[in-house]
């Protein structure tokens, strides 16, 4: 028989996707108050619009490559669950493919997520610099407020999201949640990984072309 969740519990789930929801739409606003800023004109603009353009290059190499990954991955995960005694065999599970099927969801949405997450936060961070440097223009004050919220978006999505689909995978699979978890987990973290080193190669080359040229 399937475990029901007492009415507390329920309430405490609602609470936190009302919070993960909340997160995301402070997240658009202060997107919204930092795209408004100034960029700025003349040499430092052209020099961005380089920055831009190279990032966006980056971004589109790597998911054309993360896809594929991702893909053979959930196709190893489902094979995996689906020899899992634990899952199979298990007689407190009445429909183990319920589980299996969730699993490999949860991962393919915890990697999508952390796609989003990177690509979002790469993105305003190149949007940020420029209206930084401007803001610096006019001040100490006016470039760590453009600065903290450019930063705050990324910190926003990440809870977000993660807050979102726990509730969810909670309220959808209530005592068999930590092995569905378990997919959404390792989706979120690899793919948060993978664009971690590839981001970090990336930046090191940045930072070679730079002194080569200096």
């Amino acid at each position: 028989m399937a475990a029901v969740l007492s009415q507390a519990e329920l309430y405490a789930l609602y609470s936190v996707v009302a919070i993960a929801i909340g997160a995301l739409l402070y997240a658009l606003i202060l997107r919204k108050q930092v795209l408004s800023e100034s960029t700025g004109s003349g040499k430092v603009k052209e020099v961005w619009t380089g920055i831009k353009a190279g990032a966006n290059a980056y971004l589109k190499t790597q998911f054309k490559s993360l896809i594929l990954f991702i893909g053979i991955l959930g196709a190893f995960l489902f094979l995996s669950a689906s020899l899992d005694p634990a899952i199979t065999n298990n007689p407190e599970i009445p429909n183990p493919n319920f589980i299996i099927i969730g699993r490999v969801g949860a991962f393919l949405i915890g990697a999508f997520f952390s796609a989003m997450i990177g690509y979002i936060g790469m993105n305003m961070a190149v949007q940020g610099n420029i209206r930084v440097s401007e803001g610096a223009k006019k001040g100490f004050r006016d470039a760590l407020r453009i600065a903290y919220k450019t930063g705050t978006i990324t910190g926003m999505l990440t809870d977000g999201l993660g807050l979102l689909g726990g509730a969810v995978i909670f309220l959808i699979f209530v005592d068999h949640s930590p092995d569905v978890l378990l997919g959404f987990g390792f989706g979120g973290t690899l793919l948060a990984l993978f664009m971690r080193v590839g981001g970090g190669i990336y930046t090191k080359a940045a930072d070679i072309g730079a002194d080569l040229v200096g």
